[in-house]
């Protein structure tokens, strides 16, 4: 007997998980804003990603041999770690000490078609149509219409503030498509182990050269929000998402990008008691049509259905591979 035959999940078990998922990385924004109350930026985001690290080593020893690929070589593991979280959390954490945070996660919503528009460029089979290009000016009119509404409304110091943070989902899309592109048999637990744990480190020099000094407090909400983050939205959220990727079509798990700002949006005001505008709720849809027209296959890809998994990308604000 070759062993037990596990029978795959029911359907109202994947939609129950993914409506999970969408709620654990929809939460992410609004606790990092919280964990800043007591904490600097970079020092946050370091603790944060020690921890994650190792948790995730555990996961990668848990589950790697079960995966299967290859381990991942240094270089990559260091493209990995400097962009995907090194610089990207970086820029997300500055900013949310300037910005509120369900106004980031909108802003940090063109990610996707940021992807795409990389993917057409380097990765052969990713190749965008005229529909597609026509999502990219409305998702991005929708950022403008946000930078010359809410973000003028409030200060003079928000519109450069959020200049910045795209530059975070800019590097995010970098560094997924030089791992798409160099790293299709590498084991992706070991390779996100091991960009974690590189991340984590540059962070923490970061923090001991930009932030010596800063006061620290470590506080009840300070402890809560860097273990949930750690452990719920970075360990748990991995895993969910990549049993996920085993059994449920991923076309369905898409919706992950369109259902997590608006959840961010929504905490955000509820939680914080963060300014919410007509505007911003129209940029919101701006941008969320793009990514749709952006990420829109024909009857042959959506038949297809294959399955792939990327990078990790903060607070996964990114669908699977194969909807980039």
């Amino acid at each position: 007997m070759s062993g037990e035959v596990r029978s795959p999940p029911s359907p109202p078990a994947i939609l129950l998980f993914t409506g999970l998922l969408c709620l654990i990385w929809g939460s992410t924004w609004v606790v990092i804003e919280r964990g800043l109350d007591d904490l600097p930026p970079l020092t946050s985001a370091a603790v944060r990603f020690v921890v994650a690290a190792a948790g995730m080593a555990v996961l990668a020893a848990c589950l790697a041999r079960r995966e299967g690929g290859e381990s991942p070589p240094l270089r990559l593991s260091l493209v990995l770690g400097t962009t995907n979280f090194a610089l990207s959390y970086a820029i997300v954490y500055w900013s949310e000490t300037r910005l509120p945070s369900g106004l980031v996660s909108v802003l940090w919503a063109v990610y996707p078609m940021l992807q795409a528009l990389l993917g057409h460029r380097y990765l052969p089979g990713e190749r965008l149509g005229g529909a597609q290009f026509l999502g990219f000016g409305l998702g991005f009119l929708g950022v403008a219409l946000l930078f010359v509404t809410d973000l003028r409304s409030i200060g003079p110091g928000a519109a450069p503030a959020g200049g910045v943070l795209l530059l975070s989902p800019l590097v995010v899309a970098l560094g997924t498509t030089y791992v798409k592109k160099h790293g299709a048999a590498v084991s992706s637990l070991r390779l996100n182990r091991d960009g974690m744990a590189l991340g984590a480190a540059m962070l923490g020099i970061a923090a001991l050269l930009a932030e010596r000094g800063a006061p620290v407090r470590w506080t009840r909400g300070a402890v809560l929000s860097v273990l949930y983050l750690a452990f719920v939205g970075t360990v748990v959220a991995f895993g969910l998402f990549f049993w996920l990727l085993r059994h449920a079509p991923a076309n369905r798990l898409g919706v992950i990008a369109y259902v997590t700002p608006a959840i961010a949006l929504s905490l955000g005001i509820g939680v914080r008691g963060e300014p919410v505008t007509a505007f911003t709720v129209g940029g919101l849809g701006l941008i969320l049509l793009g990514i749709f027209l952006v990420h829109r296959r024909g009857k042959r890809a959506a038949a297809e259905g294959r399955l792939g998994y990327d990078a990790a990308t903060p607070e996964g604000a990114g669908p699977p591979a194969e909807e980039r």
